[in-house]
């Protein structure tokens, strides 16, 4: 019953880790949308000391940088979830494997109780 509640307890934290991950993507797309803001005005500025495509280039890189740590992120808690819930599985098969041999040996004994009388 531990086990199912450890269970039930991931994947709790996995559902708002997910929804971390959905908040997060939601400011990515504003930023993307920020970002073709830029674009479209981008044409416009021609005079200035700081070069528009320098900073919009920084910017889809600095985007880049963290979607690739959400999605590192997101395997690595998959990866561990999926560890310790291989491992919860396996003892509870081992534990059924046990009442199951258990029921037989009762079961055995009863059709042997059963053929004496």
């Amino acid at each position: 019953m531990e086990g199912l509640t450890e269970i039930i307890h991931l994947i709790k934290d996995i559902e708002s880790s997910i929804d971390s991950l959905h908040k997060r993507a939601e400011s990515i797309e504003k930023r993307l949308e920020r970002l073709e803001k830029v674009d479209s005005i981008e044409h416009r500025v021609t005079s200035n000391q700081i070069d528009i495509t320098d900073i919009k280039d920084a910017l889809e890189r600095m985007e880049e940088m963290q979607s690739a740590k959400i999605e590192n992120m997101l395997k690595e808690l998959l990866s561990k979830a999926e560890v310790k819930n291989n491992s919860e599985f396996s003892t509870i098969h081992k534990r059924l494997d046990s009442h199951l041999l258990k029921l037989g040996r009762v079961e055995e004994e009863i059709l042997m109780v059963h053929q004496e009388k």
